[in-house]
């Protein structure tokens, strides 16, 4: 019989906590698979901060920093540069990183670190009971805009890839999704290319990852699939943003 697959070596055989339909499970799954093809896991170093994803160091067989709220980006650069040598990357939601780290996030990538982010954008809060994030789309109910986010009162949600694709110290930027199949293979590619620019010293890099939220959003996990598909996506376009690789490396 043959084999179509198998759990990652990175990966720790341990039950997830995660709600139904949410899609950390399959992103943190890219990452492992990218963590045992580049054959780092022994020089590979993470830092997590506040979110549904803060118990990722449980499913992951690497070093593991705990950062406090929107913190993580500050936690990785102090990492990476008293091991520059090793593998370092963030693992944050939307709520953390576009919220209350965003001063974090945006001189992190100004300067240049060779750290890797893996930004999960759900568009909500999700730990912390479904209140609007800085990512909440217009007239997207949420616990704290129960009639729909209303740009005249909260502005309109960022868009974190285009951003901070345009200062000079990111290499490498894209924005994927995994809600199907096709989506998840190119969410891997461009999560080693990430790897790989780090690994290369061309600069910061970033993966911005749509994903579900089935339980605060109140739907389905197919109702959610449709729902990213048809709201998410236009707002936030799928693609590259920024490619840095070929430069010589300093």
């Amino acid at each position: 019989m043959k084999t179509v697959f198998s759990r990652p070596k990175v990966m720790i055989d341990k039950q997830m906590h995660y709600c139904p339909g949410c899609t950390h499970g399959i992103i943190h799954r890219l990452v492992a698979e990218v963590i045992d093809e580049l054959g780092v896991q022994e020089n590979t170093i993470a830092a997590t901060s506040v979110g549904c994803s803060v118990f990722a160091f449980e499913y992951f067989d690497i070093d593991y920093c705990q950062s406090s709220h929107g913190r993580a980006p500050a936690v990785a650069t102090g990492v990476k540069r008293v091991n520059p040598n090793a593998v370092v990357f963030t693992y944050q939601g939307d709520g953390d990183m576009a919220a209350i780290g965003t001063t974090e996030i945006v001189h992190a990538a100004a300067r240049g670190e060779k750290i890797t982010v893996i930004f999960v954008n759900n568009t909500i809060y999700g730990m912390t009971g479904g209140q609007m994030a800085p990512t909440t789309l217009v007239g997207q109910k949420s616990t704290t805009t129960p009639f729909g986010r209303d740009q005249n009162i909260a502005g309109y949600p960022v868009k974190m890839s285009e951003m901070l694709s345009v200062l000079d110290g990111s290499a490498y930027i894209a924005r994927v999704s995994v809600h199907n199949t096709a989506n998840v293979i190119k969410a891997k590619k461009a999560i080693r290319k990430a790897f790989d620019a780090q690994i290369n010293k061309e600069g910061f890099s970033m993966v911005e990852v749509l994903s579900m939220c089935p339980t605060n959003w109140g739907l389905t996990p197919k109702e959610a699939i449709k729902w990213l598909e048809q709201n998410m996506i236009p707002y936030y376009p799928l693609g590259e943003y920024k490619v840095k690789s070929g430069e010589v490396a300093k």
